[in-house]
């Protein structure tokens, strides 16, 4: 973390809600202005079907946020996670000629205001226009996909994971800012404790081939400091180099989705339970070992 986000972070902190969202999206704004350039994106957009019902548009935004547009075919139903640009995204519903009915995590005043009638779940009070606070075990439907709401505080009090399911299709979790690629979202209003039973209790339950579609752009970066964690685990450098490809290519691709098999393979936050992650951390518990990890990680910095 750079000196000037760790200066924004404080002033935000002492700032009312209102006035802290939009500093932050300010902030961003310039941020992402400065890194990629005025009119440019930090990855390109890609389509995925899981067929025959679900249909996935990933969205960048800002440096390094993805947003989805999750589409069941069948209906052209549309829902979308994690609105952080929402003319783009209004744009993409236009592309793909489906009705904007939900937004799931992270919705705010103005995609409430280009789509009128727009339905904002979330799992907290603080969500800019929400319509319908979600819990743990919520279940929902979007045309003929099912929606289930998994409970992930730690990252914020009231973080939601969405898990979507559709007949014999390959299940998605949509994750936030919660699991990431190699990786896991900081503890700013959260424990340890918290965040394992999120990612080995909750996420990790998951069926393996479960798609997994995250927050943010922060793969390299996560699986660099895996492999410093594992230096031997083979499966990490792997999917290093296969990350560099996609990152390396004009413009980028993103390396998402991973499944929640590969992270139990290549994710160190989801293997404290393994010997070698826990001589790493020099604890002999995983919650210890999550606690650990985190400390180390908000302080590392990947060689080049």
């Amino acid at each position: 973390m750079s000196w000037a986000e760790r200066a924004f972070g404080a002033v935000q902190s002492k700032l009312p809600l209102t006035v802290s969202q939009g500093i932050t999206a300010a902030y961003f704004k310039a941020q992402t202005a400065y890194k990629v350039g005025s009119r440019g994106t930090h990855s390109a957009s890609q389509s995925i079907s899981l067929l025959p019902a679900m249909k996935f548009k990933i969205l960048p935004a800002l440096t390094d946020n993805y947003m989805y547009l999750l589409v069941d075919d069948a209906t052209k139903e549309a829902a979308i996670v994690d609105p952080v640009a929402p003319e783009t995204v209004m744009d993409a519903v236009q592309a793909e000629g489906v009705s904007l009915t939900t937004d799931h995590a992270g919705g705010n005043k103005k995609m409430a205001e280009l789509a009128q009638g727009l339905r904002v779940l979330g799992g907290d009070d603080r969500i800019d226009a929400l319509t319908q606070k979600v819990g743990h075990g919520d279940e929902l439907t979007l045309g003929s996909l099912a929606i289930k709401c998994l409970f992930t505080p730690c990252h914020t009090t009231g973080h939601i994971c969405y898990y979507v399911t559709s007949g014999e299709n390959t299940p998605a979790v949509f994750t936030g800012d919660t699991l990431f690629l190699g990786g896991c979202g900081r503890f700013f209003e959260g424990t340890a404790d918290q965040m394992h039973k999120a990612l080995v209790e909750t996420l990790g339950v998951l069926p393996d081939e479960t798609k997994v579609f995250c927050g943010h752009e922060y793969s390299l970066q996560n699986l660099k400091y895996g492999r410093h964690v594992e230096p031997k685990n083979e499966v990490v450098q792997a999917k290093i180099a296969w990350c560099e490809e996609k990152r390396a290519l004009n413009p980028p691709e993103p390396t998402v989705p991973s499944t929640i098999g590969e992270e139990k393979q290549i994710n160190p936050f989801m293997r404290v339970n393994e010997p070698t992650v826990q001589t790493h951390a020099g604890k002999d518990t995983p919650i210890e070992t999550m606690a650990a990890l985190r400390a180390e990680k908000d302080n590392f910095k990947a060689p080049k």
